[in-house]
């Protein structure tokens, strides 16, 4: 019995994660055009930089998963997919991005949540879907449009917010 194109382009990126030299959380990602894989990425340091694996920076200070984005001299996964791409020629608008996460201890998977940054990299390369998985493996599909919307909400009330404390 086949698995499902879901499943098999999810295995390629979860392959893909276990490049990451993160010690924390290992992620891969995968583009796919036209039922084609036209870039894949990890998250790690760039190109000739620190390696994770002497040290990770969020581990020494005790910091928590999904956080401190600015300490991590990590690129993430996504980001890398999309750099790879671009270094290749190959055009990314209109794909689908997959993604995984692996849990570097217990090499269990985790949630595949893209950051805000990495949200906004994929609107803007034209990204039309994100597919991961939760913790226990159910597909999630995200229509990137939807981060457009979620964007501009979170914007408008920071502004409400800033608005109410100037006052």
């Amino acid at each position: 019995m086949r698995i499902s194109k879901e499943k098999y382009y999810l295995e390629i990126a979860k392959a893909v994660a276990l490049r990451s030299p993160c010690t924390r959380r290992k992620y891969g990602a995968i583009i796919v055009k036209n039922d084609a894989i036209v870039s894949t990425g990890y998250n790690g340091p760039a190109r000739g930089s620190t390696n994770c694996e002497v040290g990770c920076i969020k581990n020494i200070l005790k910091l928590p998963h999904y956080s401190n984005y600015e300490l991590c001299p990590a690129i993430h996964a996504e980001e890398n997919c999309m750099i790879n791409a671009a270094r290749n020629g190959s055009s990314v608008s209109g794909g689908v991005l997959f993604l995984c996460g692996i849990d570097a201890e217990t090499k269990k998977i985790v949630a595949g949540v893209p950051c805000d940054r990495c949200k906004r990299v994929l609107i803007n390369a034209g990204i039309t879907e994100v597919i991961t998985t939760d913790e226990k493996g159910e597909i999630i599909r995200i229509e990137v449009s939807k981060w457009v919307e979620e964007d501009k909400r979170k914007y408008e009330e920071t502004v409400e917010k800033a608005k109410k404390n100037q006052l």
